[in-house]
């Protein structure tokens, strides 16, 4: 399952480059600026060198196990190299050595990242401390109106007299997945026969077969879903009254399995225009799951903290999540 694979756990536990070092060459800091202490995920890190090299690293962090191990990891890798190989670790370098954050994880890699660059600009500047700026990554939406694809689907009429904000939300994300280097199938988690269907209902002037011409030549697969996310959307399928699973929630379901294994906000990857219609369209066709996330937990991270605790495992460090460190990734306001 996508969450704490044994690497992770293994880095998280890894206590070799914890505390903080005594008059310290450099000091980088996230988080902790004037009144961020103690409400935003915090890392310190502090070097000691020798001319050129980095001799010792510690780190102190205050997070979630994912942002122990991007930091135990950052710190492996920055201990006895240059300062100049340190300041170049990235997050991908990080991920790497973790084998592979989550990827609603990977900005765990990108805070230490920043954090360890900070103290080696720190010790370039005798010591001072240096604080890394921590601003959540702006999304916006990845679909356009204007976009070729969408026009397409939308231009035709609306022959089933189906909810416009349905053809709306299929529409975009079959065209943002035609747009990347995928077949378009293993994008959107659909084999052809349930992409047609969808096709059929809600958008019967556009053939398959154009659409699929468009991923003819995809060199790459998708990244991989999790399973544990898919069996849990899927059980909020409402059905028929012949036991048969209602179409509209069952594309949905699959839909947003597959696309909650992109990168960033599953509104984005699910191209849509605003954060809102995410939310509207579970409740219209998952009114279970809606009703689940009573919290209004952002809804990759509600998927899987649910995939996680069904396996055992415990991703928010604290019982109340309001009082984690990491509630402003977890929660936000859906206008």
């Amino acid at each position: 399952m996508n969450g704490y694979t044994d690497t992770i756990r293994r880095w998280a536990a890894d206590d070799s480059h914890t505390g903080i070092l005594s008059d310290p060459d450099g000091v980088g800091e996230v988080g902790l600026e004037a009144g961020e202490a103690g409400r935003k995920l915090a890392v310190r890190f502090t070097l000691r060198r020798s001319g050129r090299r980095i001799d010792r690293v510690r780190y102190q962090v205050f997070g979630c196990g994912f942002t122990i191990a991007a930091c135990a990891a950052a710190a492996d890798l920055a201990e006895g190299s240059s300062l100049e190989t340190a300041r170049s670790i990235d997050a991908r370098q990080i991920d790497a050595a973790l084998e592979g954050l989550p990827a609603e994880r990977d900005y765990c890699a990108a805070i230490a990242a920043r954090a360890l660059r900070a103290a080696v600009d720190s010790a370039e500047r005798n010591g001072a401390v240096v604080h890394s700026d921590h601003r959540e990554e702006v999304h916006a939406p990845r679909i356009a109106a204007t976009d070729p694809v969408y026009r397409l689907l939308m231009a035709g009429e609306n022959r089933n007299g189906l909810p416009e904000e349905d053809r709306r939300l299929f529409a975009g994300a079959i065209a943002l997945a035609a747009g990347e280097p995928h077949v378009l199938t293993h994008a959107l988690g659909l084999d052809k026969a349930q992409l047609s269907r969808l096709l059929d209902r809600h958008f019967p002037q556009v053939c398959l077969d154009n659409l699929l011409f468009l991923s003819a030549h995809a060199t790459s697969l998708p990244p991989e879903s999790n399973g544990d996310v898919r069996r849990i959307l899927r059980s909020h399928v409402p059905l028929r009254a012949d036991g048969a699973p209602l179409e509209e929630a069952a594309w949905l379901a699959e839909i947003l399995a597959a696309r909650a294994a992109f990168p960033g906000h599953l509104w984005v990857a699910m191209g849509l225009f605003e954060r809102p219609e995410l939310t509207a369209a579970i409740r219209r066709h998952l009114p279970t799951l809606a009703a689940a996330n009573n919290e209004n937990m952002r809804w990759k991270r509600y998927l899987f903290k649910r995939a996680c605790e069904m396996n055992g495992g415990v991703m928010c460090k604290s019982p109340n999540c309001a009082d984690c460190s990491d509630y402003s990734f977890c929660f936000a306001p859906d206008g």
